[in-house]
Order: structure tokens, then C-alpha cells, then sequence
């Protein structure tokens, strides 16, 4: 009996015992539980604590698909002055000129004299653009004005591809002189019956840096995003001007200059003919320089084809380096709306940690960011 009592008292505390441990053990795991509206700790994530994040960009191709060097990339500062709204259209590329997308609001740190802005806002810009189609349309040699006459049409007909319903483009044809086959206001048949209609040129002089300069000046009063685009060999042979009022009036026009050289094409016709025909003596690896800083110059790209399959991936890379920008927009925190210039920086950062934005492609590979902006701007209701 007295060990039957004994069991009696012991069998409901060692229930009480169980229970009471049961109930510690549920409200460790609950502890230990994360929240689910919470973001993961360093250690969950996998992260060493205080580590930033990284953006992920697209693989893009290991090398540039235009020649030589591009030239200074314009950006576009606007300031309104009763509200003191500043509106900042700039380009951000990797080192092979590629545009650099997904970078968000967060990832963009703007600096005016050295005080950093606040409720920064940033969008992307697919802007409509206004081309000028400048393309050469004869020479001195049958032989190579053959060679215009079928690469001509397909070179016209890629560009008219690639506009969109809100663009523009007027095509100009040269050779003594300059010729406008269709106008920004025309439609889009008149500008393909101009491509379907282009014949082997008669035997003609040249005169690349007249029609040249003539274009551009005729693009001076366009207001909207404007270019260039010049489908040349570079060889001229009786010009008023010169090469170097041409380099002056591409670094001063406003108007980038994207260049679709025709020299490694013709360079590859003239040696089927042998070194004794006329046009061997011509200096195509000049040309092509000499279109290379023409295009580097105006802030534009140069492309020298080595055929027609060339084209759409040039077609391409001309309207995203033409269209594409980031529009930064923020309220001064100067209370002036007038005033000498203001400096102006954007620098792009991780917003967990301030350092600088990380960013790798698809593969993992690190892609190094260069912002294209001016160093200051005047606060006035445009600076260019």
C-alpha cells in the first residue's frame, strides 16, 4: 500500500513535468520562427552582415559593335524656375557603350553643390527621334557606283525598319551635289518607293563634306532627339570645304553623327579588279579614319559593315544609343530659382550599405557603370 500511494503522487507530477516541458520546447520554436513580413537576417540570407546587395544586368557582347571610339554622350538638364524642378536626361552604359537597364530609383544618388537631393523620382526614355538619312549616291568609278546601286536600297530599307509611329526621317542622297528624296513631313511610301528606286549612280564627283555640312546645318533648328545617319565611303574628290570644317561643324551642330562606313565593302570590290585599276589608289584605311572621328566628334558611333547581315544589329545599337536615357527628376533644395551654376553629380549606390552599386551580367561577371552627365548646370528654364 504505501508503495501503491507513492505511485499515485508521482504518476501526475511527472504529467505536469511533461506538459510543462512540451510547452517550453513549442515556445522555443516558435522563437526561433522567422517572420515571414520581415526580411531574412545576414545569416539567413547567406549574406556576411553589413554585406549590400548586387544588381543583375543582361549579358550584353564582349566587345563594341561600332569602330574607333564614341565621342562625348550628351545629356540634358531642364530647370523650372517656380517650382525649382530640376529634370536630369542622361545615359548610363558599360565600357562597351551598352545601355545598362534595371537600375532603380533607390540605386541613384544625386548631388547639387555638394548636398545630396531628396524624393528623387526615375523613369526610363524611349524618346521619338528625327534622323536625317544621308547616303551616297555617286563617284568617278562605274565599277564602285555598281556596288552603291545594290547596297544602297538594303542599307535605306533597314533604317525605315527601325523607326517607330511618333519618329521622323528625311533621306538625302549626294554626289556632285545634295539631293533631298523625301522630308520629315512625308510619308512612309514616299520613303520607300525613294529605297525601291535607287539605281547604279552615273560617273560623278563626290563631294562628301559639302553635303555633309549642308544636312547638318538643315538640322539645326529640330528641337527634338536628332541624328545623322551617313551611309558613305569617305572618299571625296571636289569639295568647297574641308575635312577639318567638317570635324568643326560635327563638334559644334548639336546633332550626333551615326556613321554606316561603306569602306571595308568597297576596299573588298576594288582588290577583285587588281592593283592596276584606278580606284586602287585609293586610300580607304584614311577614309575610314577620317569617318570614325567625324562620328567621335559629334558624340555619335561609326560602323564599318562587312556586309548587309551587319545591318540590323547596327540599326539596333544607333536607336538605343540614340533613344534610351534615365530622366532624373527632384525639387531643388536651394531656395533660389536663379543664380550662377550649380554643380551636379549622380552617383550610382547601394542603398543598404552607400557604397558603390555592384553590378554583375547573367554570367556573374563584375560590369563597371560609367554615368554620362555635365559637371554643372545654370538654373534657367533649359540647359543643353
Amino acid at each position: 500500500m504505501t508503495i501503491t500511494a507513492r505511485s499515485g503522487i508521482a504518476v501526475p507530477l511527472l504529467l505536469l513535468i511533461c506538459l510543462f516541458g512540451s510547452a517550453e520546447w513549442a515556445r522555443g520554436l516558435l522563437r526561433q520562427k522567422p517572420d515571414s513580413s520581415s526580411p531574412p537576417s545576414s545569416q539567413q540570407s547567406g549574406q556576411a552582415p553589413g554585406q549590400g546587395s548586387q544588381l543583375t544586368v543582361p549579358s550584353r557582347p564582349q566587345n563594341p559593335i561600332y569602330s574607333g571610339e564614341q565621342g562625348p554622350q550628351k545629356s540634358d538638364i531642364q530647370f523650372v524656375p517656380a517650382t525649382r524642378t530640376v529634370t536630369i536626361k542622361l545615359q548610363v552604359q558599360d565600357p562597351n557603350g551598352y545601355f545598362l537597364p534595371n537600375i532603380r530609383r533607390e540605386n541613384f544618388a544625386v548631388y547639387e553643390d555638394g548636398v545630396r537631393q531628396k524624393n528623387v523620382d526615375v523613369e526610363v526614355e524611349h524618346a521619338a527621334v528625327s534622323l536625317a538619312l544621308l547616303v551616297e549616291a555617286g563617284g568617278r568609278y562605274h565599277e564602285l557606283n555598281k556596288l552603291l546601286g545594290f547596297e544602297i536600297p538594303a542599307i535605306t530599307r533597314h533604317a525605315l525598319e527601325v523607326l517607330g509611329r511618333d519618329d521622323k526621317i528625311a533621306v538625302f542622297k549626294y554626289a556632285g551635289k545634295l539631293e533631298n528624296l523625301a522630308d520629315f513631313n512625308q510619308g512612309r511610301e514616299v520613303l520607300q518607293s525613294a529605297s525601291d528606286h535607287f539605281n547604279a549612280p552615273p560617273v560623278s564627283e563626290t563631294n562628301f563634306y559639302d553635303a555633309l555640312l549642308e544636312t547638318l546645318n538643315r538640322m539645326r533648328d529640330l528641337s527634338d532627339r536628332k541624328a545623322v545617319i551617313v551611309v558613305s565611303s569617305g572618299e571625296d574628290t571636289f569639295s568647297k570645304a574641308s575635312n577639318q570644317q567638317v570635324l568643326e561643324a560635327s563638334r559644334t551642330s548639336g546633332t550626333p553623327i551615326y556613321v554606316v562606313g561603306l569602306t571595308e565593302l568597297m576596299k573588298r570590290e576594288a582588290a577583285t579588279y587588281g592593283p592596276t585599276a584606278p580606284f586602287a589608289r585609293i586610300d580607304w584605311d584614311t577614309a575610314e579614319k577620317q569617318l570614325e572621328t567625324i562620328a567621335k566628334d559629334s558624340g555619335g558611333r561609326a560602323y564599318m559593315i562587312q556586309s548587309d547581315v551587319d545591318l540590323p544589329a547596327v540599326y539596333d545599337d544607333i536607336m538605343e544609343n540614340l533613344r534610351i536615357r534615365y530622366v532624373i527628376t527632384y525639387v531643388s533644395s536651394n531656395p533660389s530659382s536663379a543664380g550662377p551654376p550649380r554643380s551636379i553629380r549622380v552617383d550610382l549606390i547601394d542603398p543598404k550599405t552607400g557604397q558603390a552599386l555592384k553590378i554583375r551580367d547573367a554570367s556573374g561577371k563584375p560590369v563597371a557603370a560609367k554615368v554620362y552627365l555635365q559637371e554643372t548646370f545654370t538654373p534657367k528654364s533649359a540647359s543643353c
